[in-house]
Formats: structure tokens, C-alpha cells, sequence
């Protein structure tokens, strides 16, 4: 029958659906399945459905019965309609399923988004993309988007990825409506929106993310993140500084209220007057600390020795980001004094250096010049802040 082709290499058969496998048909590709088995013994079977465009209970009969015979069956290449079919009678819950994504590119394209994990590209005025550097990045894109799912329930204005795509030129990424939104970035830099707007509208979102508890089951703690940091650091750090540091950071209290994780102006965008979060992968619970290190680190720790880094990252110039920096602070704690701002930045200045300082490290920084630079003075900062504080709480 032509709905079925099928071959065998070694011990691995694949078998190739096509067009629609229902109940007129069902029977007799069954057989010509169960005849090549048993001339073609295998350990593993592959069914392709790249052509496959529809398959009703018959056929899903079909496919259970082949798991159960030979566990070690998987599917590919199956188009969004019918992965959903797959999905609704929870086939994907008990076997793996692979879809066939859509190819894209962004060759061209604004880049109106960045994070530690990937880029954000405007592919249409409609809608954005988000493309991840770890060309196999599917498991971390399923996470992002049961973060973000777990955000928007709880009442975070945050875009929801409706597609996941493959990028012309390697790896996946996820897709998202976006209708004319544009990220805070790209509004202060063309003065559509002032440093004062884009501050004050920050800090609100800012705030309702750090007032909204979390089920720590649902996203990583912060803290724990934190204290690996700084073990990391151990033999890198004088003993006393990593002893004073490792003591701070362990005592941090317990916090289950969210944090984005990853916070500057291109990760969060105005659509229609309302602020949304992307860039969710980086969604975690913990001390609102750790938010402002990677705050500060954004718009001023990571610039320290080039300041050129803040227009290539943020496209704005560092002078405004230090300004932005120092605004957030003074409206996070209005009305209580330039000397707990001052502690606050203090505080978020020193997680914010040990985490580029490990960063840095990480990504072989000792072999360059630009990575030993930049690992003396998140060194440095440490050990010249470290004195000034009593707690890394607030």
C-alpha cells in the first residue's frame, strides 16, 4: 500500500507513513508492518511521519502496539497537526515523540532582545524569535516555557512561545506574538520614553515580580545557585575574603518570592502600554539581592573595563546605564535614605563580581588578556567591598 514504505539497517527498521492511516486502512498496513517484522528482527523501530497527515485511533492502535512489542519506538518527524493528535491521547507522555519544526531564518533581522542563553530577533511586525546558543537547546526550550506558563499564572505579564522552530543556519528557537511591542531598550535609546519613564515603569514590574510567591518545586532557588558560585571561587579568592564571602552568602534567609534572573531593558518590552517579561529561562525564587547583582552587572559591572560593552549589548551608552542603574535603586527604596541605597548596592555589587568573576573563569578566561583584566578587578571589587558590608541581606 502506498501509506506505508518501509527498510531495515542492521537491527534498527524504519518505518515511513504517509498521507492518512485510518480505519479503511488500518488493518492492512498493520499487516505489511508485522510481515517485514518478522522477515527483519529488531531491537529498535523508527516511524517516520514527515508525510503522515493524519492518523485516527486505528492507526494509534497501531503504534501501541509496536511500543509494546518492541519498547525501544520512536517517532519523527511529525508535523504540528499531528503531534497534537499524538499529545491529546497522551501517546507522548509513554513514548518519545519528535516534531518535524519549521525551518526559519534571521538572517537580517533586529536583534531586540539578549540574555545569557540566546538572542531575541524580530522576524515580523507581529512576531519575535527567540534563538538559543546551545544548538541542542530542546530540552531547555520545554523548560522555559513551563517557567513562563508557571509566571503568567501567577498573574507576570510575560509572552507566551506558541511555536518552536529550527534557524536556517543551526539550532531551535522559541516563537512568540509580540503585535508592535517594542523592548525598553530600543524606547530609550529612540526617546520615544524617557530614563525617568523607563525607570520608574522597571521598578514597578521589578516589584511585582519580587511580591509574588512561588512553589519552590516550580524553579530554582537562587540562594543555592549563589553559594555554588562562590565555592566555585574557594581557590581563587584570599582565604579570609572567601571565608567572610561564603559566610554572607550561606546566611542569606530562605525566600520563595520570584525573580527574573536576568533583568536589563531588552528582556522586558511595551506592547500596548503594558510592560512584558521575556527572556524566562533565568525564572527563579529567592532574595531580591541576587536580582539587583544581575541588575547591576547589566547596566554597569560588566562594562567596568570596556565601557564600549553596554552600546553592543544594550545599545545604550554606558553614561545612561550607570543613570539607570542608579534610578532603579533610588525608586526601589524611596523614602529610606541614600545610606540604605548605598548598602543595597554594596550588597548587589559584590554578588554581581563574583558571579562574572566565575563566569569569566569559566569561559577560559585566564587565557587572555581581556580574561585576566577582568577577573583582577571582579577580584579586587570583592575584597574592596567586603569591608564595607556586615550582611549581603537587606
Amino acid at each position: 500500500m502506498n501509506e506505508v514504505k518501509m527498510n531495515v539497517e542492521g537491527k534498527i527498521i524504519t518505518v515511513f507513513l504517509s498521507g492518512r492511516i485510518d480505519s479503511a486502512n488500518a488493518p492492512t498496513a498493520e499487516k505489511e508492518i508485522t510481515d517485514f517484522r518478522s522477515k527483519n528482527p529488531a531491537n529498535t523501530i523508527v516511524v517516520d511521519c514527515d508525510k503522515l497527515e493524519y492518523i485516527s485511533s486505528a492507526g494509534l492502535r497501531i503504534i501501541l502496539r509496536l511500543k509494546k512489542e518492541t519498547p525501544d519506538t520512536t517517532l519523527i518527524n511529525v508535523s504540528p497537526d499531528v503531534y497534537e493528535i499524538f499529545d491529546m491521547t497522551g501517546f507522548t507522555e509513554i513514548m518519545d515523540i519528535k516534531k518535524a519544526y519549521r525551518v526559519i531564518s534571521v538572517d537580517g533581522c533586529e536583534v531586540i532582545g539578549q540574555g545569557a542563553n540566546g538572542k531575541v530577533y524580530r522576524i515580523d511586525k507581529d512576531t519575535i524569535v527567540k534563538v538559543y546558543l546551545n544548538p541542542d537547546a530542546l530540552p531547555e526550550i520545554h523548560r522555559e516555557r513551563e517557567l513562563a506558563r508557571t509566571a503568567f499564572v501567577l498573574g507576570i505579564p510575560t509572552a507566551i512561545p506558541y511555536d518552536v522552530v529550527r534557524i536556517s543556519d543551526g539550532g531551535y528557537g522559541s516563537v512568540f506574538e509580540l503585535l508592535n511591542a517594542k523592548s525598553f531598550a530600543k524606547l530609550l535609546s529612540s526617546g520615544e520614553k524617557s530614563l525617568d519613564e523607563i525607570a520608574e515603569m522597571s521598578v514597578k514590574l521589578l516589584k511585582t515580580i519580587h511580591s509574588t510567591v512561588v512553589k519552590p518545586e516550580s524553579m530554582p532557588d537562587m540562594k543555592e545557585i549563589g553559594v555554588n558560585w562562590v565555592k566555585f571561587l574557594k581557590d581563587y579568592l584570599p582565604e579570609d575574603s572567601y571565608a567572610k564571602l561564603y559566610s554572607f552568602v550561606t546566611a542569606i534567609p530562605e525566600d520563595n518570592h520570584m525573580l527574573h534572573g536576568d533583568y536589563h531593558v531588552k528582556n522586558v518590552m511595551l506592547q500596548n502600554g503594558e510592560c512584558l517579561l521575556i527572556d524566562m529561562d533565568t525564572l527563579c525564587y529567592g532574595h531580591p539581592v541576587f536580582e539587583f547583582a544581575s541588575v547591576y552587572n547589566a547596566y554597569v559591572g560588566y562594562s567596568d573595563l570596556d565601557h564600549a560593552m553596554t552600546e553592543s549589548f544594550l545599545g545604550l551608552k554606558r553614561e545612561v546605564t550607570v543613570e539607570l542603574w542608579n534610578k532603579i535603586l533610588e525608586l526601589y527604596f524611596k523614602d529610606e535614605g541614600q545610606e540604605k541605597i548605598a548598602d543595597v548596592a554594596n550588597k548587589a555589587m559584590v554578588i554581581g563580581y563574583v558571579r562574572n568573576m566565575r563566569r569569566t573563569i569559566r569561559r577560559k578566561g585566564f587565557e587572555t588578556e581581556q580574561g585576566r583584566a577582568v577577573i583582577e578587578n571582579c577580584k579586587n571589587k570583592i575584597e574592596e567591598i567586603l569591608p564595607k558590608i556586615d550582611s549581603l541581606t537587606f
